[in-house]
């Protein structure tokens, strides 16, 4: 058997079995007792439900996890990509075109695999658990938008990305990373402004108590902030939750309608300073260098196999092409994602104990924030237990427990 095929294969089942593992671990990890620090915003039967929706997302992400095992595989091993390189052909496009042709039949087709399982988890688990606000025509009109984008986006810089691996030989990575660099930095000041409002309404934060509140811890912290906006979250979900867009001097935060709705002044007051707390801490730039190193390694890495041709024979493919061998050097590459990846999970936990510890300096206060976290995890029905080896795999920030826990250390050594 082909040796990029038994590798290939093998991480699969190696991811599959890894993502199968944690997830029983994590289930079994739920504990009844609820802990003792959110005895103040838990009740047993609002506790009770919280592990039964954790339940019921890792049955489905088990559900997903045994599908791409066998579908994927198989698609491999019955000549899937061949066929659709030799639809894409027939078009009888440009080599260029034809690559686009050949990502566009990869991404439909995977698409429409994923359709029945993203319903299924919007309008039935979402729903059980009252958090679905989505309507059909929602879903839809995201998906389409979804399509769009993907197609003024991805389109060009995949077209890019061919080019210079086309006309400028063994440094078409480099040229390729320099292209990828520009539009990855290029899209942190048009999404704020362009991409995001296509899906959500953004509106400037009213007049009053918190505007004020956040404007003041802004000036406290020599944090310049070019707009304050509520988002409309609960077009979609009940869940909560603010983010931190923008790069520069176009620097935003945007508040879901939901979180305002929820919690107090303070509380919100205690979330935006750990927003504005990675943005002190240097977090928004080391991330962004970082994946931007980790884009140069993936594209030097890339070009080392995009003509290989016991690559390409491993996938039944007639010919050899650079469009398909960027697929297949991924697939190939699994491995080393699935290690940078838990390796960017771990900064980022770190990151979020350094920004909570700097919401907690920036207020004067841990408590504000704390009571905030309480009040997402309930809010959010959040898994308050979770295996560590779990944590280890799937999360980017620490569990809320550990974070509530090293807030309140914080509270006692002053």
């Amino acid at each position: 058997m082909n040796l990029y095929l038994i590798i290939i294969l093998g991480s699969m089942l190696a991811a599959f079995a890894l993502t199968f593992a944690v997830n029983l671990l994590n289930l079994r990890a739920l504990d009844p007792a609820l802990p003792e620090e959110f005895r103040d915003v838990f009740d047993a039967d609002e506790y009770a439900r919280s592990q039964a929706y954790t339940r019921a997302g890792a049955r489905l992400d088990l559900v997903e996890e045994t599908l791409t095992i066998v579908l994927v595989p198989a698609f491999i091993l019955l000549g899937g990509f061949n066929a659709l390189d030799q639809l894409a052909r027939s078009l009888e496009l440009g080599s260029i075109a034809t690559g686009l042709a050949f990502f566009g039949l990869l991404f439909v087709l995977n698409d429409l695999l994923a359709l029945p399982l993203a319903l299924y988890r919007t309008f039935v688990l979402e729903e059980r658990f009252g958090f679905n606000r989505t309507n059909a025509a929602t879903f839809a009109l995201d998906k389409l938008k979804g399509w769009a984008l993907t197609v003024a986006i991805g389109g060009p810089l995949a077209a890019m990305v061919l080019w210079f691996f086309q006309a400028t030989g063994p440094l078409g990575w480099l040229w390729a990373w320099l292209g990828v660099t520009m539009v990855m930095l290029g899209l942190q000041y048009l999404a704020p402004a362009v991409i995001l409002p296509l899906f959500n309404k953004f509106t400037p934060l009213p007049e009053g108590e918190l505007k004020h509140a956040i404007e003041d811890l802004a000036t406290r912290t020599g944090f310049i902030l070019s707009g304050l906006f509520v988002m409309d979250g609960s077009k979609r979900s009940a869940k909560s939750n603010a983010f931190f867009t923008g790069f520069g001097k176009k620097k935003r935060i945007a508040l879901f309608d939901t979180l305002i709705n929820q919690m107090t002044t303070p509380q919100i007051v205690g979330v935006v300073a750990h927003e504005v707390g990675h943005n002190k801490r240097g977090h928004i730039l080391r991330m962004t260098a970082l994946g931007i190193a980790k884009m140069g390694l993936i594209l030097f890495l890339m070009s080392l196999f995009l003509d290989n041709a016991e690559l390409a024979a491993a996938f039944g493919m007639e010919q050899v092409s650079i469009h398909a061998g960027l697929i297949f050097f991924m697939l190939l590459y699994m491995p080393v994602a699935l290690m940078l990846g838990m390796g960017a999970q771990m900064l980022s936990r770190r990151h979020e104990f350094e920004a909570d510890a700097f919401a907690a300096e920036a207020t004067g206060d841990p408590e504000p924030l704390i009571s905030a976290l309480k009040t997402l995890s309930v809010a959010n029905l959040s898994n308050l237990t979770p295996h560590p080896a779990y944590v280890f795999v799937h999360y980017s920030h620490p569990p809320v427990l550990a974070r509530i826990k090293a807030l309140q250390g914080l509270k006692g050594n002053k």
